[in-house]
């Protein structure tokens, strides 16, 4: 691993410091001597290899060649010398003085002095004035020789005062110390010396003479001074700079406390330009022995000159400090860290992030995250968007140039991050965790985000990690779609570098369940193709195919969404990819009908976009496959034909009435336009014709275009014409003309609302029209007057109404006066009551029968759909009576349905999911003509589904989770009471008409007052109408499932993509067009009336407490009323709880709709006020909810109660009061004996329980209390009564239940303790103390639990105690061990009665292990492996502590013996060869304290086992 120094991005001191350490070793200017000569270039001393004095290599080649070059002019000819003199003349410009220099002179320097006779001795040859020493031999050679003539010298060692008195009176003339301090000329040939490649100054070659290294430092630094405040020219080597240079990198250092403080003394006088360059020189001048004093001396100077910051850190992050110190400079740095420039973090941030250690890294990252705002640097969002779109267009060359000239110093931050996460573990784990701990969405800025996606992209054991951090942080709201695309906005630029990372974090979000997180990546989807190049967009495109192609219907519908956004918002972009969208077409049929609807109108966008010559591949093929499915004779895919030719249809539309201003042109286009959608329409229609399902399909699809107003008015009024005709024709004959013909029953015109007697009206010819069909099905003649009708299925009634009527709705803004005769016309049926001849008649008569039954409550329920906008009073009551009629038809249906258990409904719903849900092969008997008509349609469909509806009887539906079926349990026993089979409707979903959601707005009918005429047109009578209890329930039922649907995230299993596959939307298809906002916002408009029934519920179940001596649900009063009523008030509270558990609230744009809800249930309470907090919302809205307790009918209201409540909770901020209400009320419910249709042996009824208990321990205020509660006052009391009873304190828990209550409480348990820290040493004693209580309290309940297993040895209890008996264990020893060891000698007492209690827990686990293996239960026995390791560890643990606290001696190990949980001996081979003296408890360690050596023993056993093979 790369140590830390390469691992962090250099400052920008120490990048100047590397530039002037190369200038200064070898600057390319080359001075003219006397004789025209060119010399050596001169160069400042450095280091002994070219790589520690950083000096690049380039200048050392560099170097070489103009030394070879230097020896070839020597010997060049006298015609070359006017070509140099001008070469010379344009070196002398760039001289270090730059002034007018006088002739050079190449005099030597003669003197009598000892300095210069020994420097000549020694090979040296000085020079006056500026010009280069010449040294004559090697450097080595050089300082030896000198070394040995002042060793030598007859007057050492005051030769050596002479020496440096000689050298001070020589550098007196600045010039001549310049040239010392500059490189010698070498005089011998450059092969000749192989030790060095450059040649070293004066000065530091006597540096390198220990005898004269003292002595030079002192003149050196009594010289510098005169040069500190001299103003240079800035082309001049700086003097102090280059007497500095001359210390660096030295072999030895003699005296290096001396130089240390020279140097600090001189930092501080000298001027701020000069204080940075000697401070970033320190660590090459100074041993590892001063790096303390100088970190000491240097915090100090932090401290008192904020000015030098900079290079004070970067010296420090290169030296070796203590830890402890380098924590107080890193806190000096953090606390200037918000007032300091933005080119300087890099460096302050690479020091802190440098000094980091495993201890304090969370703290740490907690502050420097707090601290730094990274937005405040960066321009605005909308300047960076508007760079980014001119980067990706081809602006690339200029963007560079800025940034080569404005470094990026954010991106440059991102880059030491990057660095240090990448190579230091404990940091991107600091991080991480810091980001989880924060609970506030406004602490959270753009910086977590990214470096979310920065660890992400660079540690890979931590990708887990983060990817539960994302998701816990979008679940609770704090990082939302604005945080996101601030993110976006602001780093773009460090996030294109990890579009790879970014992408496959979002395709792991993609597979959650919790829409929130899929939308959040589709967020991360959207941004990466807006944001990032063409590459990443192709690679957005990629990702999101293979989502469509993955199988899970969430995805699938995410990807499309995304797919959507991106065409409407990019369509340039997605047209350069649109040959990856197209290629989807291939995979139509594994797609469910919303999907597919979404994919063509993606291709249809595009095919219709304003580059149309691009884009006209696209709109072949999609013609292409289009006419290709509709001429199939498989109705399957002629469904899909169908489905993709009305969603282009109306996409032509929509494009067509973009704009109202239009030109001669652009309106010819348009009719051109207009008339190929009518053309379209017209062949769908005529290809649909031969099947009365494909046309049925047609008619719904094209209904749902005219609802969303994609239609023109021309378009509009031919189809209005065309299906109001065919409707008349088909389906509607006058009530005078009675049916003509042989039928089996009598035909009636039923369910008429008008009183009068007249036989002018109109009827529906539903039951001859079926009839005929039958005719046509069994082979049978048709006589002349119906052979020349054109004969519709009555299938197609429903959905040809459904179209008649929205095209009516759109001519006539919403006015249905034109067909509202069909509200109140009769239907030509037959009696429908069974009465007694139901058991009697003939299987093929129930058959038809209940297909009658079926096609007429499709159509009531289409007229209700129809007509229940209408706000006139008249037509309120005639929708009321129709609803009425549909709870009387359905009631009838059901007593058929129970006694035709292989019925097979007629279609209602025509789309592509209704396929999986047709039986797969039909019964033996040949009863039922209708199904043999369906199947003959079907026959080639090979859809499939997991509960089929062929047996409609005595099935659960799976899809509604409050119940097994639509209604409660006690409508079931109720059924069942009349002695036929229950039946539960629920199951024929799929073929009942889907509801619209503006029906439910039938519930804020109030009394509607119907008046009833005589045949004068006078008030002969007037009736009253309301809202009843089954129609309530009807329509509550409806209600709960669209919103279930909704707004709870389906957690079906992934299918693979090419396997067909059911689906829980299966019948609302409608519903699934419209948003989940849009269907949330609908209810908030129903929150009073909802309120009201809600009220009115409880009021009623209050007023039978006093009946029934003070219970809700009573033997007294009307049963089946009470059980209605309890359904609806299941559904009221499951509809609430839907509404208020929606993730959706989380998001900024759908707080007005939570706000909202809240005050309707808070104006309940007090008189609403404008401007409330939403807390104080929130707190009102939880008392109401909370009053509604008292009225509970069943357990699953409460559990349902208890939901709402922890949906409130979650967005309070302040949740300790409530949570004691929640905890309270859970414990009420389980304390509470409740009506004898909860069956405690269901498994409904367990799973509510589980849900139940879970609620009250996660909210109560100790779980160790409430564990020791139940299992020490309610088991006990449950042991003890007979074996049908329950407990006297907890009624709930029988023994039926006793398992729930275990697994939960063990559960729990071993959930606490491993929150629980295990703390340090240096924690206070009272911490200690408590901590240790703790854990005395919960091995106490660890062991009332593990012995329960004496009395209840059933499998569900052994397997949970053995699961989470292991669990606990380990537990104890992460956890509950480090405390032992440092609290064993202050509280030996209470650490061994802990002990003693636990090792009689695991004594006993021990047992229940070999109990196992006798048992041979392989699902007992795969836990015992590991729980014996456990317990293994746990003696090695506590043999360690007591080594730890000096008690080795009181350990001892022997063998434990097998016996079974009554505590009989296993005999096995190894316990017969065991010898009778082994103790039974053999393997403890006891504890006592002896009177005569008063030492501590510890009591414990060895669970080392017996071998049973």
């Amino acid at each position: 691993m790369p140590t830390k120094k390469v691992m962090i991005t250099m400052g920008r001191t120490t990048q100047r410091r590397m530039l002037e350490s190369s200038n200064n070793s070898g600057p390319a200017i080359f001075a003219e001597r006397g004789r025209g000569e060119w010399n050596l270039p001169r160069s400042a001393p450095g280091p002994p290899h070219a790589a520690q004095a950083g000096r690049p290599e380039v200048i050392i080649k560099v170097q070489k060649t103009v030394v070879k070059m230097v020896f070839k002019r020597r010997l060049s000819k006298s015609e070359d010398k006017e070509a140099s003199t001008e070469e010379v003349s344009t070196a002398k410009k760039q001289q270090l003085s730059k002034k007018i220099m006088k002739p050079a002179s190449n005099e030597v320097e003669e003197s009598d002095s000892v300095f210069v006779k020994l420097l000549k001795t020694s090979g040296l040859i000085l020079k006056t004035g500026e010009n280069q020493n010449q040294l004559a031999v090697d450097q080595i050679v050089f300082q030896k020789k000198l070394f040995q003539s002042l060793r030598k010298h007859p007057s050492y060692p005051k030769v050596i005062e002479e020496f440096v008195s000689g050298l001070e009176s020589h550098i007196e003339d600045h010039d001549t110390f310049r040239n010392c301090l500059l490189s010698c000329e070498r005089l011998q040939d450059e092969e000749s010396s192989m030790d060095t490649s450059y040649s070293k100054s004066l000065i530091k070659l006597l540096l390198g003479i220990d005898i004269l290294q003292p002595a030079i430092i002192k003149t050196l630094f009594e010289k510098l001074p005169e040069f500190l405040f001299v103003k240079a020219n800035s082309d001049v080597i700086s003097m102090p700079r280059l007497i500095l240079s001359q210390l660096r990198w030295l072999d030895r250092v003699v005296d290096c406390k001396d130089l240390t403080a020279k140097i600090m003394q001189l930092i501080r006088i000298a001027p701020e330009c000069l204080q940075h360059d000697f401070i970033t020189s320190l660590p090459e001048i100074l041993g590892d022995s001063q790096h303390a004093a100088v970190g000491k001396d240097l915090s100090v100077l932090l401290v008192e000159n904020t000015g030098l910051t900079i290079p004070i850190l970067d010296v420090l992050s290169s030296l070796q400090l203590d830890q402890d110190f380098l924590s107080e400079v890193r806190q000096l740095a953090m606390d200037k860290l918000e007032s300091i420039r933005l080119d300087d973090l890099p460096v302050i941030i690479k020091f802190i992030l440098h000094s980091l250690t495993s201890t304090d890294a969370f703290e740490v990252i907690s502050e420097l995250r707090g601290k730094l705002d990274l937005q405040h640097f960066i321009l605005p969002s909308i300047l960076q968007a508007s760079q980014m779109k001119v980067k990706r267009r081809g602006g690339a060359r200029s963007s560079g140039k800025q940034e080569s000239s404005h470094p990026d110093y954010v991106t440059l931050i991102f880059d030491v991050i990057k660095s240090a996460v990448r190579y230091e573990k404990n940091i991107s784990e600091a991080w991480i965790k810091a980001i989880e701990s924060t609970v506030s969405g406004s602490d959270h800025t753009t910086l977590d985000v990214v470096m979310l996606f920065i660890i992400y992209s660079t540690s890979t054991h931590t990708k887990k990690y983060i990817e539960r951090v994302l998701r816990s942080k979008i679940r609770s709201g704090c990082f939302d779609q604005q945080l996101l695309e601030g993110t976006f906005c602001v780093h773009f630029m460090v996030l294109q570098d990890m579009c790879p990372s970014i992408l496959l974090l979002a395709q792991s979000l993609f597979h959650s369940q919790d829409q929130s997180i899929t939308l959040f990546g589709s967020l991360l989807y959207k941004y990466s193709f807006r944001i990032f190049d063409t590459y990443c967009q192709q690679e957005v495109v990629g990702a999101l195919v293979t989502h469509v192609c993955s199988g899970n219907e969430a995805e699938v519908d995410a990807a499309l969404d995304v797919f959507l956004e991106l065409t409407i918002l990019d369509p340039p972009a997605m047209r350069l990819n649109a040959v990856f969208v197209k290629g989807l077409l291939d995979y139509l049929d594994n797609m469910s009908p919303q999907h597919i609807r979404k994919l063509f109108h993606v291709l249809s966008t595009l095919a219709l976009s304003e580059k149309r010559e691009a884009s006209s591949h696209i709109k072949d093929d999609m013609h292409l496959v289009i006419r290709k499915q509709l001429s199939s004779t498989v109705v399957k895919y002629q469904l899909i034909g169908i489905i993709g030719a009305v969603t282009m249809a109306g996409s032509m539309t929509a494009d067509r009435s973009g704009s109202s201003n239009l030109t001669q042109r652009r309106a010819i286009q348009r009719n051109e336009q207009c008339s190929q959608v009518t053309s379209l329409l017209q062949m769908v229609h005529s290809c649909s014709q031969q099947s009365p399902q494909a046309s049925a399909l047609y008619y719904d699809e094209f209904a749902n275009l005219i609802e969303e107003g994609k239609m023109a008015p021309k378009t509009l009024e031919w189809v209005g014409k065309t299906i109001c005709n065919d409707f008349q024709d088909a389906f509607v004959v006058d009530l005078s003309d009675a049916p003509e013909g042989e039928f089996p029953f009598p035909v009636k015109a039923l369910y008429g609302l008008e009183e009068d007697s007249t036989r002018d009206g109109i009827a529906i010819n539903l039951l001859p029209l079926f009839f005929s069909e039958e005719f046509v099905k069994d082979g049978c003649q048709m006589t002349s007057q119906e052979s020349g009708q054109k004969l519709l299925s009555p299938l197609c009634l429903a959905p040809s109404f459904r179209l008649l009527r929205f095209c009516m709705a759109r001519q006539h803004n919403g006015n249905l006066e034109e067909i509202d005769g069909l509200l109140d016309c009769p239907v030509f049926l037959t009696d429908l009551e069974p009465a007694e001849r139901l058991e009697s008649m003939p299987a093929k008569e129930r058959s038809f029968m209940c297909s009658l039954v079926f096609l007429t409550l499709n159509w009531f329920r289409e007229v209700v759909n129809a007509f229940c906008r209408q706000l006139s009073p008249e037509m309120k009551g005639k929708v009321l009576t129709r609803l009425k009629n549909i709870v009387e038809l359905q009631d009838i249906l059901e007593k058929y349905l129970a006694v035709t258990p292989d019925f097979v409904p007629p279609l209602a719903n025509f789309d592509l999911e209704t396929l999986h849900v047709m039986p797969h092969s039909s019964s033996a008997s040949t009863k039922g003509r209708n199904k043999g008509k369906i199947r003959g349609k079907k026959g080639k469909s090979d859809g499939s589904k997991a509960s089929s509806p062929d047996k409609l009887s005595k099935e659960d539906n799976s899809e509604c989770e409050p119940g097994p079926s639509g209604r409660s349990q006690p409508d079931e026993e109720l059924t069942g009471k009349e002695g036929r089979a229950s039946v539960s409707l629920q199951n024929c979903r799929a073929f009942f008409r889907e509801l619209d959601i503006e029906v439910i707005s039938i519930l804020r009918c109030g009394l509607v007052t119907k008046i009833i005429l005589d045949t004068e047109m006078h008030t002969e009578a007037t009736e009253v109408l309301q809202l009843g209890p089954p129609e309530l329930l009807f329509l509550l039922e409806d209600l709960s499932q669209k919103l279930e649907i909704m707004l709870v995230p389906a957690c079906t299993k992934r299918m693979p993509f090419l396997k067909n596959k059911g689906s829980r939307n299966v019948g609302f298809s409608h519903l699934q067009q419209s948003s989940a906002p849009e269907v949330v916002y609908f209810v908030v408009q129903l929150m009073i009336p909802l309120c009201n029934h809600l009220e009115n519920i409880h009021n009623y179940f209050q007023c039978l407490i006093p009946e029934n001596c003070g219970v809700v649900d009573g033997p007294g009063g009307n049963a089946r009323e009470r059980q209605i009523m309890s359904s609806c008030y299941l559904r009221l509270l499951q509809s609430f709880y839907w509404l208020f558990a929606w993730s959706g609230f989380f998001h900024i744009e759908n707080h007005r709709l939570l706000y909202s809800a809240l005050e309707v249930l808070t104006g309940r309470v007090k008189p609403f006020q404008l401007d409330e907090p939403l807390e104080e919302l929130i707190s009102q809205s939880f008392n109401y909810l909370h009053n509604f307790h008292r009225s509970i009918p069943t357990f699953q209201c409460g559990l349902y109660l208890l939901r709402i409540l922890m949906a409130l909770l979650k967005r309070s901020v302040a949740p300790t009061q409530k949570k004691e209400k929640i905890a309270s009320l859970a414990k009420q419910f389980l304390c509470q004996e409740w009506p004898q249709g909860e069956k405690e042996k269901s498994t409904l009824f367990k799973d509510q329980l589980q849900d139940v208990l879970c609620i009250y321990m996660e909210h109560t205020d100790s779980v160790l209390k409430a564990i020791e509660e139940i299992a020490g006052v309610g088991v006990p009391e449950l042991i003890h009564s007979p074996r049908q009873a329950s407990s006297s304190t907890f009624p709930t828990l029988t023994r039926h239940t006793f398992v729930i209550f275990f697994r939960v409480m063990m559960a729990k348990l071993v959930k606490t303790v491993e929150g629980l820290q295990a703390g340090t040493a240096a924690q206070p004693q009272q911490i200690h103390e408590e901590k240790l209580l703790y854990w005395n309290m919960a091995v106490r309940d660890f062991s009332i639990l593990i012995n329960l297993i004496k009395v209840f040895d059933s499998h569900p209890v052994l397997h949970a105690c053995l699961k989470y008996g292991r669990v606990f264990v380990e537990a104890f020893l992460k956890q509950c061990m480090p405390l032992l060891d440092f609290s064993f000698r202050k509280h030996r007492e209470d650490v061994l009665s802990l002990l003693e209690t636990f090792q009689l827990n695991t004594r006993l686990l021990h047992h229940l292990c070999g109990h196992s293996k006798i048992r041979q239960d392989t699902r007992l026995t795969k836990h015992v492996p590991l729980l014996k390791k456990t317990l293994e560890l746990l003696v090695c643990r506590v043999k360690a502590m007591l080594v730890l606290n000096n008690c080795r001696e009181a350990f001892w190990l022997g063998n434990l013996k097998n016996r079974d949980l009554q505590g009989e001996e296993i005999v096995s081979q190894d316990s017969q060869r065991s010898t009778a003296e082994e103790s039974e408890d053999g393997g403890t360690s006891h504890a006592a304290e002896g009177d005569e050596n008063n030492r501590e023993q510890e009591q414990h056993s060895d669970e080392s086992d017996d071998s049973l093979d």
